[in-house]
């Protein structure tokens, strides 16, 4: 089995598992389950890992920690906005 076939099947799991707490988040606005300074760090270390992955040129490492990213970043700005209305 080829290893990028792997990396890709990996980061298709991994991304998508970001999908429904993006989609809940957005639609309830209720963040007061999340953690800030864990979304903070994760978001953080997500933005490493797509540096990272551009650095090795390696695709599936790319293409999820962008999407992964995206996502996380989502969330982390709507907890932002969250507590600045609190």
């Amino acid at each position: 089995m080829s290893p990028d076939l792997i990396g890709y099947g990996a980061a298709m799991l991994t991304t998508a598992a970001f999908v429904p707490q993006a989609l809940k988040s957005w639609s309830s606005r209720d963040l007061s389950g999340i953690s800030l300074g864990m979304y903070s760090l994760f978001t953080l270390g997500v933005a490493l890992w797509l540096i990272y992955g551009i650095l090795l040129r390696s695709w599936p490492i790319i293409l999820a920690n962008l999407i992964t990213l995206a996502l996380a970043s989502l969330v982390l700005s709507l907890k932002i906005r969250h507590l600045r209305k609190q």
